[in-house]
């Protein structure tokens, strides 16, 4: 069953850490204009020219809920799937509430240049609390497996 929450999990990490590589250009305390305008295109891409294939995670956030609900009602131990949900749903929840929406905004560049920074830098702060929440979940699944 982990290999189940594993893989689409897995993709997940992979796809936090592309997004991270473009969000640490604005660690620091003097980012360049040229950085914020770099992630800001990458988010156009990835948010929106996309299309459908920017709908690949979400479809993988559906199946690793899917596939955590099914190791609930049928594996042992149970708190393994309970905990891969909270590790799961946390990440999810902040990404639908906020993340996405700041990376929409971000990418689509009308906002003036110090809120597309404060955009660019809260995006950061997510990918960094989701790569490890994710980062937990696959790694607790393996070591289950």
């Amino acid at each position: 069953m982990e290999a189940f929450v594993v893989a689409p999990a897995g993709f997940l990490l992979a796809v936090l850490w592309f997004d991270l590589m473009f969000d640490t250009q604005v660690r620091g305390a003097n980012p360049s204009i040229e950085s914020v305008a770099s992630i800001s295109a990458y988010y156009r891409r990835v948010t929106t020219d996309a299309r459908p294939m920017n709908f690949a995670v979400s479809g993988a956030m559906v199946a690793t809920t899917v596939a955590i609900v099914v190791e609930i009602v049928t594996t042992n131990p149970e708190w393994l799937g309970w905990v891969s949900l909270i590790l799961a749903l946390a990440p999810m929840s902040l990404a639908a509430r906020r993340t996405v929406p700041n990376a929409v905004r971000l990418g689509q560049g009308t906002d003036a240049a110090g809120e597309q920074l404060e955009r660019a830098r809260s995006i950061l702060r997510d990918h960094r609390w989701c790569i490890a929440s994710v980062g937990v979940l696959v790694a607790m699944q393996l070591i289950h497996a």
